[in-house]
């Protein structure tokens, strides 16, 4: 795969196509932790595919592809989420923050949609591409304790919100 990303760099197409569908899933997972709409997922990803494609000359380790594409995702997915959110009364903000309803669907995404906007990349990288706090720490660039307290603090906010739906 190394051979594939270095080639890449040096703007192959075929290559750059070749790896961009190894990584769609995971771009996916991470894009529909963000979004539920299919197509905010489809214009995070399609302005990935591009950010990459136009900087893939700037990577400066080909072992780090992944994490570099992950975070072109995850900052394309602020920006959207942030321009929406902009849109956004001050109420509507407040009652997206948390969902109060147990999903019909005990599936992974049902429950990241649960969380916090902020908490759903860090479960979604920690659960579900099994990256440790510490790389997510440097993909999110934000303090390694921090993704470890958000993690606890999603988890106990899925515990509460999964007993008071039992308890209904």
């Amino acid at each position: 795969m190394e051979t594939r990303i270095k080639r890449a760099m040096q703007k192959d197409a075929e290559s750059f196509i070749m790896l961009m569908e190894e990584h769609r899933q995971s771009m996916l997972k991470v894009a529909y932790g963000f979004f539920s709409n299919e197509d905010d997922v489809a214009d995070v990803m399609q302005q990935t595919v591009l950010n990459a494609y136009e900087h893939i000359g700037e990577l400066k380790k080909p072992a780090y592809f992944k994490t570099w594409l992950i975070r072109i995702l995850i900052n394309n997915c602020s920006q959207l989420y942030n321009s929406q959110k902009r849109m956004l009364t001050g109420t509507e903000i407040a009652e997206e923050k948390y969902y109060d309803s147990y999903p019909e669907e005990n599936d992974f995404f049902s429950l990241l949609s649960m969380l916090h906007k902020d908490d759903r990349p860090i479960f979604q990288l920690y659960y579900a591409e099994g990256y440790t706090a510490r790389e997510i720490s440097k993909i999110l660039d934000i303090n390694e304790n921090t993704v470890r307290s958000r993690i606890h603090r999603g988890k106990e906010q899925l515990r509460r919100q999964i007993q008071r739906k039992e308890q209904a």
